[in-house]
């Protein structure tokens, strides 16, 4: 794939911080917001896995080296934030949650994400070529992208083949869209920005 792309290791460094700020904490937060009953914080987060479960397609779609993973990607680190400051209520129920440990992991937690997520968007518009270009997409600038989601296939889906977990993330793409078409244009008139409609 080259090894004359000086952007590698930023790349490498992006999938890393994915796994630790998408993944590992919000786990362990909301284990423990479960063990302490909190929630306002509980209902954030499930939120929060329902919209982040577009990286994990995005992932899939790269294995199967589908153009589309790069629009997927980096719509997935415009909702995040969105998502995690959008709900009033449970906005004005962590804001007045007794000061504590969960409280100040949660929050530094989303101010993080929310920063990463949107630094992430913006780094990512120069790749949207990639979706764009089946040239582009041929060559190392859009192929390193795809290796950290190929290493993961060789750990986790062995023998499995590039073209059904393809298949698996274009379904689950469909999924996601018709779900959020539906939240848009049929609950968000209704609903508002409660998470828990009146």
């Amino acid at each position: 794939m080259g090894n004359n792309i000086w952007f590698r290791p930023l790349v490498w460094m992006d999938y890393r911080l994915a796994v630790l700020f998408t993944v590992v904490l919000p786990l362990i937060i909301l284990i423990w917001a479960f063990i302490n009953k909190a929630e306002a914080i509980q209902r954030l987060l499930i939120i929060y896995w329902r919209v982040a479960s577009l990286l994990g397609i995005t992932v899939y779609l790269m294995i199967a080296q589908y153009p589309v993973a790069f629009i997927s990607g980096i719509m997935a680190r415009i909702l995040i934030p969105i998502c995690l400051w959008f709900w009033i209520d449970l906005n004005d129920e962590i804001e007045y949650y007794p000061p504590g440990a969960l409280k100040l992991v949660f929050r530094s937690w989303r101010w993080a994400i929310s920063i990463y997520s949107t630094l992430g968007a913006i780094a990512s518009i120069p790749f949207l070529s990639c979706a764009f270009s089946e040239t582009t997409l041929k060559t190392s600038f859009c192929r390193v992208w795809q290796e950290a989601p190929l290493m993961y296939k060789d750990y986790f889906h062995a023998n499995s083949k590039p073209e059904f977990l393809g298949f698996l993330g274009m379904t689950g793409l469909v999924f996601y869209v018709i779900c959020l078409a539906y939240f848009v244009i049929f609950r968000l008139g209704k609903q508002g920005r409660t998470a828990i409609p009146q």
